[in-house]
C-alpha cells in the first residue's frame, strides 16, 4: 500500500518511520542482484504528495536493480552501537513515478531540504509498504522492544532480552 494509505492504516510506526527519515534524510536500502545477492545502498528520502519517495542517479545499480525486481527493504541508519533512537525497517515494492506533476512535487520537496534540485535524467520511485518494523534497546533494563506490522493487522508488540 501506499504511503498515504499506510499512514492512515498503521499511524503508529508510519510516524515514526517518518520522524527518523526526515530526521536522517538517508537510509540504507537494500535490493536484490541479478544474481539473487543482496545489495545495500545509501540512498536519500524525500517525503511530497503523500509518498515517500527514493530518488536515485540515472542508471545506477540500485534503480537498475528496482526496475527488474521491484522488491526493497529501507532501513534507517544505526546512530552507533547502541543506536539510542532504535531502527525502523520498511519492506515492500518499488513503484518507478513516470507522472510529471508528482515528479515535479518529488524536485520541489527535495529544493526544500537541501537547496538543490535535480537536473537531467533521474530514477524516482515511491514506496508500496508492505511490511513494518522498528527495534528499540534499553540499555537500562536491557531489553528490547519490537513492534511489527502487515497489512490488515494491528501492531504487535513485542519486549525481549537484548
Amino acid at each position: 500500500m501506499r504511503w498515504q494509505e499506510f499512514s492512515v492504516q498503521c499511524p503508529e510506526l508510519a510516524a515514526a518511520a517518518r520522524d527518523r527519515f526526515v530526521a536522517d534524510q538517508l537510509v540504507l536500502l537494500g535490493t536484490i542482484r541479478s544474481d539473487g545477492a543482496p545489495r545495500l545502498s545509501p540512498c536519500e528520502v524525500d517525503f511530497a504528495a503523500d509518498e515517500l519517495m527514493l530518488g536515485m542517479m540515472w542508471r545506477s545499480r540500485k534503480a537498475l536493480d528496482l526496475r527488474r525486481d521491484p522488491r526493497l527493504a529501507v532501513l534507517s541508519l544505526p546512530a552507533g552501537k547502541d543506536n539510542p533512537g532504535g531502527d525502523v525497517k520498511l519492506d515492500g515494492r518499488a513503484v518507478e513515478v513516470a507522472d510529471p506533476d508528482l515528479r515535479e512535487r518529488y524536485c520541489q520537496a527535495i529544493e526544500a531540504r537541501i537547496a538543490w534540485h535535480p537536473t537531467g535524467d533521474y530514477h524516482l520511485f515511491v514506496l508500496d509498504v508492505e511490511r513494518a518494523a522498528t527495534v528499540r534497546f534499553d540499555p537500562a533494563d536491557g531489553m528490547m522492544t519490537v513492534r511489527r506490522w502487515r497489512p490488515g493487522t494491528e501492531v504487535s508488540t513485542e519486549r525481549r532480552p537484548g
